[in-house]
């Protein structure tokens, strides 16, 4: 993307865009992390009549999918995704209540938390809003979570999949104690159980029962995907 990409975009008249030139332009509003714009972009679809779950699908996370695979590839980083994430948000909150009232159903459902003793949540919500970006409801329920902050957050929304965050070496065994609990009320196969976090590696994730490593927020949406897919296909022809 140039340097002079956001002037331009200021003087772009995104109404005059016929659709497949709006979404293409969205996508590279996101990419820039440009909100008022997206912002603007969705509602202009939404009054051209198209449905909300058809502009979430082909301009946010169409467009937040790009974003997805150029940070896993190092061409963009954190504050950069953390801006792009921003924009989708602004689009998310139109949409929203549209999706709500038209009963559209999410990929899935995910509970996000980081572990009790740890307070480190950048790349926690990284993960969170790339999962929103991808079409996810997420529930971030912040961080130093204890075992019952877990099980109420189950309780009460009822996720497809659990993810887990620590960024300290001492607080990554408490993953274990959140699992061995899951395994003690029966639940654990009810959930997908992601773990995240610099520390972490996969040998870990198998050690304490987790589903999956995911060593980025793009890694954990293409995770979290695939394992709903193959969920979904499991439980059709179980």
């Amino acid at each position: 993307m140039t340097d002079n990409h956001s002037e331009q975009a200021d003087e772009i008249d995104l109404n005059a865009l016929p659709d497949d030139e709006l979404v293409e332009q969205m996508h590279d509003d996101l990419y820039d992390g440009l909100k008022e714009e997206i912002e603007e972009g969705t509602n202009i679809l939404l009054q051209r009549g198209w449905d909300a779950g058809k502009v979430l699908e082909d301009a946010l996370v169409e467009g937040m999918r790009i974003v997805g695979i150029d940070f896993r590839d190092g061409i963009l980083f954190v504050p950069e995704v953390l801006m792009s994430a921003n924009a989708m948000k602004g689009g998310m909150a139109i949409l929203r209540p549209l999706l709500a009232e038209t009963g559209a159903s999410t990929i899935g459902k995910m509970v996000i938390g980081t572990v009790k003793g740890d307070i480190h949540d950048i790349g926690k919500n990284l993960v969170a809003m790339m999962m929103e970006g991808a079409g996810f409801e997420v529930i971030n329920i912040g961080i130093n979570n204890g075992v019952e902050n877990y099980l109420e957050a189950i309780e009460e929304h009822k996720p497809d999949i659990l993810g887990m965050s620590a960024l300290l070496t001492t607080t990554m065994p408490y993953m274990k104690v959140v699992i061995d609990t899951l395994v003690e009320q029966g639940i654990r196969d009810d959930f997908i159980v992601l773990v995240g976090g610099a520390p972490l590696n996969e040998e870990f994730s198998q050690a304490v029962g987790a589903d999956a490593y995911c060593r980025d927020a793009a890694v954990a949406v293409e995770t979290a995907k695939q394992m709903m897919h193959e969920k979904r296909v499991h439980t059709a022809s179980s």
